[in-house]
């Protein structure tokens, strides 16, 4: 890593994601603030719903839902949320930013948006004033979800994530909460609130905590694109793809894959990983883009090959940068993988490549599908994927919505590269998924009636050049 610009560019994420609070028997949104410091700083703070943006841009974009119980749109729109959507089951969308055109989901239009261009400022949550929680009659039972994505712009830097709990109130004390609480003058409501924080690797506001492979052996194939339109790209690729076998240890194994004017098994399932990076090694571009012939290469590797192992966790990771030569042969070869039990993600490279077809039937799930905009990004989204294949999701805070605002109320340490040991900065042009879930259990009873709570949540990113930084805060 470099003073003012990170050698390790990382991608922009298929799905970015915010967060905040609650009001009247629920959580009001707001934000705290950022101490003095003699490095440049900037701070986007949810702090009585307003922002602020210092010189080191950064900016957030978000999602939030609401699970309130069903035929509730209209009550939720008159809280505020003149756009709020019934996505069905009592689950409802409140807000998002970028709002993305007709027919589009948020997840799939992030990955076209250049979040640091300045025209696009209007779009994000960039020194405006935001409310993202503002909610009444919450019941037990109900739960919510805000997942905020992070950008830091231009150059590295360190990220801490911030709050406080700013009231925790009784209010007016109705006859069934009389019987139950002796204390009139203190709310139960922060302490009865269930929240989960964490890093959201795929964006999709669930907590993984087991990666796919943690918990028993994992049979890995990369499966990648070496057709002439990768002639620019391949050395970025070698040195992505086998970055990611450098994650790998025993009793993992890994096979590597080509596909070209058909397919070549080029290391077949293994635990010398030096034998897999040296078959990627010698990966030369030319020829058309028969992806179905790699994909059902290594699904016979995963399956039938002779190291193959009954009971493995299989993952295939499929690279392109165009289109294949028949969407329907790689369609239906993805669709045998996925029926023989392998779990496929997707890394779509450049502007050509066929970024909503893989997503939605390639890859196993959105959630799975990434795209690396340039080739420098290819290692950042190897580590992605690594991560949530390895290792699971990581937790930045659990607990009562009281524990978890006293602990943030500290500072935690972000942490921009969960694959290496240590804590470390954020490149530049850096995108982060945090997801923040909060549940108020359906055993609360009438102690809480009618009490409210606020807090404040907020991002601070501050400069990395000439301000080494090295303790990291433990998940609590």
């Amino acid at each position: 890593m470099n003073d003012d610009t990170n050698d390790r560019q990382l991608y922009n994420l298929s799905r970015r994601k915010v967060l905040g609070g609650l009001g009247a028997v629920g959580l009001a949104s707001a934000g705290a603030g950022l101490g003095t410091s003699a490095y440049f700083t900037d701070t986007e703070s949810f702090t009585g719903n307003t922002l602020a943006a210092g010189e080191l841009d950064l900016k957030l974009d978000y999602k939030s839902t609401y699970t309130g119980g069903p035929g509730r749109l209209e009550d939720i729109q008159a809280m505020g949320y003149p756009d709020a959507e019934d996505l069905g089951d009592g689950r409802y969308l409140l807000a998002q930013t970028p709002r993305p055109g007709d027919g589009m989901g948020w997840e799939d239009y992030l990955p076209e948006f250049d979040f640091c261009a300045p025209e696009n400022d209007q779009y994000l949550v960039n020194g405006d004033g935001i409310s993202i929680f503002h909610l009444e009659d919450v019941k037990p039972g109900d739960s919510g979800e805000m997942t905020v994505s992070i950008h830091i712009c231009d150059n590295p830097a360190w990220l801490e994530m911030g709050g406080e709990l700013s009231e925790n109130a009784d209010n007016t004390m109705s006859e069934p909460e009389s019987e139950v609480d002796s204390t009139p003058d203190a709310g139960e409501l922060a302490d009865a609130i269930e929240v989960t924080v964490w890093y959201d690797e795929d964006c999709d506001n669930v907590y993984e905590p087991t990666g796919t492979g943690e918990q028993q052996e994992l049979e890995v194939a990369l499966v990648s694109d070496v057709s002439g339109s990768m002639s620019q790209e391949i050395g970025d690729l070698k040195s992505a793809a086998k970055g990611f076998v450098d994650n790998l240890s025993s009793p993992d194994e890994a096979a590597a894959i080509s596909f070209s004017d058909g397919s070549s098994l080029d290391q077949q399932l293994t635990t010398n990983y030096q034998t897999v990076k040296d078959a990627i090694d010698q990966y030369t571009s030319g020829g058309g883009t028969d992806m179905d012939q790699g994909i059902s290469t290594a699904e016979t590797e995963l399956i039938s090959g002779a190291n193959a192992t009954s009971g493995a966790s299989k993952v295939m990771i499929v690279l392109t940068d165009g289109q294949p030569s028949s969407q329907q042969a790689a369609t239906t070869a993805a669709m045998n993988a996925k029926q023989a039990g392998i779990r496929i993600f997707t890394i779509a490279l450049g502007s050509g490549a066929a970024t909503s077809y893989l997503e939605n039937n390639i890859a196993s799930s959105p959630g799975d599908a990434y795209v690396a905009p340039d080739p420098s990004d290819l290692d950042t989204v190897y580590s992605e994927i690594a991560q949530v294949v390895l290792a699971g999701e990581q937790l930045i805070a659990q607990g009562s919505l009281a524990d978890v605002m006293a602990l943030l109320a500290g500072g935690v340490e972000l942490d921009g590269d969960r694959t290496e040991e240590g804590r470390q900065p954020y490149p530049g042009n850096t995108t982060q998924c945090i997801g923040f879930e909060w549940v108020l259990p359906t055993d609360v009873e009438n102690e809480v009636q009618t009490d409210s709570v606020a807090f404040n949540v907020d991002f601070t990113a501050t400069q990395y050049r000439h301000n080494p930084q090295t303790t990291t805060t433990a998940p609590q």
